[in-house]
């Protein structure tokens, strides 16, 4: 039997709950439309061509992904490392990282064209190709989180809580790594081709997923008429300085190794200076100016942000680090690639010569969208249904 009476309970309806929960269902059926008409009218109707094979709807599903396997930091903090701080919120932030990564994976079968075919992925596995141990990695973290959480909600349990927590530490890590590496070990895109893409996608999952706990714990904490204390504000605001420190830490490494390997010089100056420049110094300026504001509120103490600043900072950090994840998928492939290495093509009706154009479609952004607002929809109805939030303030 559940237990969780009196420090947890389901989340009460109250305030606009049941108004945010028609708004998502109803992005969440404009999403599955979009994914309905791009299956039957084909991809012709997207901005995808034969250079940009994965779109935005890829870079959303990344961007759920990285953000589930970060959203694990509150659950990690508080039955790992200890951090009692963290403690009322680590039910709610295992569910947080089950359903983000339910709605990345929703969004990524349906982009990849054949979603009736999901069967013939899970059943057949080439073990060669990386795409294959991500299915494994997956579907893994979802049962770990599963039991990590039951380990919280049943009381008989709860000493193998601490267990779990190690296990789903070490599962997060494999599992990023093993999104990064999907581009990192693709020899054949030159934009790509670096083992520093796993960390980076690491830090970037540790920023993405803090930010979005962050702001989910003051929604569900604004439902249950309590907000979120200035002590556990100020301490994740020492958590994200340090993951955004990470991030641009491993962008730069990633970017000056780049610029020092001739082959991919380039395709880094169509970064640093080409048609993905406005993202990529956008992006890591706004990160930098993240890292003032936060050492700023680190050295003025507990209770300086507002409720409104600390939105703004998380938002920030959650489009900063998505652009950083369009200029890396997308950029990545619009680069000529080169597919006959030490020869010269003298003559080509392909138009493989320059870099690759695209511009997303309305229904690669229904997609997109529909996809977060599931993530969303699945985990205000668990919050509703089990005692993940808590009664009482850190």
């Amino acid at each position: 039997m559940i237990s969780g009476a009196g420090y947890f309970q389901p989340l009460k309806s109250a305030g606009n709950y049941l108004l945010w929960m028609a708004l998502l269902a109803l992005l969440v059926l404009a999403g599955g439309y979009c994914a309905y008409t791009m299956e039957h009218e084909g991809h012709h109707i997207t901005g995808m061509n034969n250079s940009i094979v994965w779109g935005l709807p890829h870079v959303f599903a990344i961007s759920l992904i990285l953000a589930a396997s970060g959203a694990l930091n509150g659950a990690t903090l508080s039955s790992v490392f200890g951090n009692k701080t963290y403690s009322p919120y680590a039910r709610l932030s295992v569910v947080l990282s089950i359903c983000l990564l339910i709605g990345g994976l929703i969004v990524l079968v349906l982009d990849l064209g054949r979603p009736d075919r999901l069967a013939v992925a899970l059943t057949t596995y080439n073990f060669k190709s990386i795409f294959s141990w991500n299915i494994f990695l997956y579907t893994g973290f979802i049962a770990v989180g599963v039991l990590y959480l039951a380990t919280m909600l049943e009381k008989s349990l709860q000493r193998f809580t601490q267990t779990m927590g190690v296990v789903a530490l070490i599962w997060r890590i494999v599992l990023t790594t093993g999104t990064g590496s999907i581009f990192g070990f693709l020899v054949g895109r030159s934009a790509l081709d670096s083992a520093i893409l796993a960390p980076l996608f690491i830090a970037l999952s540790l920023v993405m997923g803090s930010a979005v706990l962050a702001l989910v714990m003051t929604w569900a904490g604004r439902w249950q008429s309590q907000t979120v204390s200035a002590r556990t504000q100020h301490s994740f605001v020492r958590l994200l300085l340090w993951c955004v420190l990470a991030v641009l830490y491993f962008s730069i490494v990633h970017h000056l190794t780049n610029l020092y390997v001739a082959e991919h010089q380039s395709d880094e100056h169509n970064v640093l200076k080409g048609a993905f420049a406005v993202l990529f110094w956008f992006s890591h300026l706004a990160l930098l100016g993240i890292v003032a504001a936060l050492a700023f509120a680190l050295k003025q103490g507990e209770g300086y942000l507002s409720t409104m600043k600390w939105h703004a900072v998380c938002a920030v950090s959650l489009i900063a680090c998505t652009m950083i994840l369009y200029a890396v998928i997308i950029g990545s492939q619009s680069t000529p690639q080169l597919l006959f290495p030490d020869k010269t093509i003298t003559a080509s009706t392909f138009g493989d010569g320059g870099i690759g154009p695209y511009l997303p479609s309305v229904w690669e952004w229904g997609l997109g969208i529909g996809g977060t607002a599931l993530s969303l929809l699945l985990f205000g109805v668990v919050l509703r249904v089990l005692p993940i939030t808590s009664t009482t303030q850190s």
